[in-house]
């Protein structure tokens, strides 16, 4: 399989030399097209500020990121944004929805952007909502949905344009276990069926142990990893329950 994202001897301080603060510690790994990624680690392990690079919202302040063979901590102005439409997608805890769109329309702003024809439009949010079970909001204001139905909607948003990559910032943060359960499974058969590669921060168990493979953070570094290979989902949450109880005092952040 191709490699989508290329981490390699990533390094993030904040602050100045009297009051230095290293929140990512030469971190490298890799994920190849297709993949489901998690990232856990308990609150200020470093794990946020990681999708915050890969995002392109923070400069690194060492080492590269390559997506899709593109190395965006070189992209700058009229480029880097190009990139940010074409080749990422975003699903955020608060949706990010805008309140005077109807779902239909959130969806459809990224190709509205993108100058696809309004046909085109149409067709492919069809399609989409079908597979996230949303056809029924489509004329809905965010402010009629429910938190799952808002949550699906931004994730087809982020779909729409099949990005390179799905970026999921604690995506089931907002939502009750019934439309956490509805929305991982939704983001399982994106990962699937459509071979979307997902990258996601989670500090949940249940929510990571959806996930085909996990980066444990700790300090800024990677502290432990886990692939699912052939295991169930309940045996893959298991083994993620054995690792974070490593992590030892930041077991009730890191659950």
């Amino acid at each position: 399989m191709a490699e989508i994202l290329k981490v390699a001897n990533l390094e993030k301080y904040y602050g100045n030399r009297f009051n230095l603060t290293k929140a990512i510690d030469n971190i490298s790994f890799s994920v190849e097209e297709g993949e489901f990624v998690g990232i856990m680690g308990a609150s200020g392990s470093g794990k946020t500020t990681l999708l915050n690079c890969i995002s392109t919202i923070d400069k690194v302040t060492a080492g590269h990121i390559l997506i899709n063979g593109v190395d965006v901590t070189m992209l700058r102005g009229e480029k880097l944004n190009k990139f940010r439409r074409e080749d990422l997608g975003f699903i955020f805890q608060d949706f990010n929805l805008l309140d005077t769109l109807t779902g239909y329309e959130n969806i459809a702003l990224a190709l509205t952007i993108q100058k696809v024809k309004p046909k085109d439009i149409d067709k492919k949010i069809k399609e989409v909502s079908k597979t996230l079970n949303i056809t029924h909001v489509l004329n809905k204001y965010p402010y009629q949905m429910s938190g799952g139905e808002k949550q699906r909607v931004a994730s087809a948003r982020a779909i729409i344009t099949s990005p390179k990559l799905i970026l999921a910032d604690e995506p089931t943060g907002a939502l009750d276990s019934k439309s956490s359960r509805m929305l991982l499974e939704k983001m399982e058969e994106l990962n699937k069926n459509l071979k979307a590669t997902i990258l996601m921060v989670t500090h949940d168990a249940f929510t990571a142990s959806y996930c085909s493979k996990i980066y444990f953070i700790k300090d800024g570094k990677i502290f432990n990893e886990l692939i699912k290979g052939d295991d169930s989902r309940k045996e893959f949450f298991d083994r993620i329950i054995d690792v974070v109880t490593l992590l030892g005092g930041d077991l009730n952040d890191a659950l």
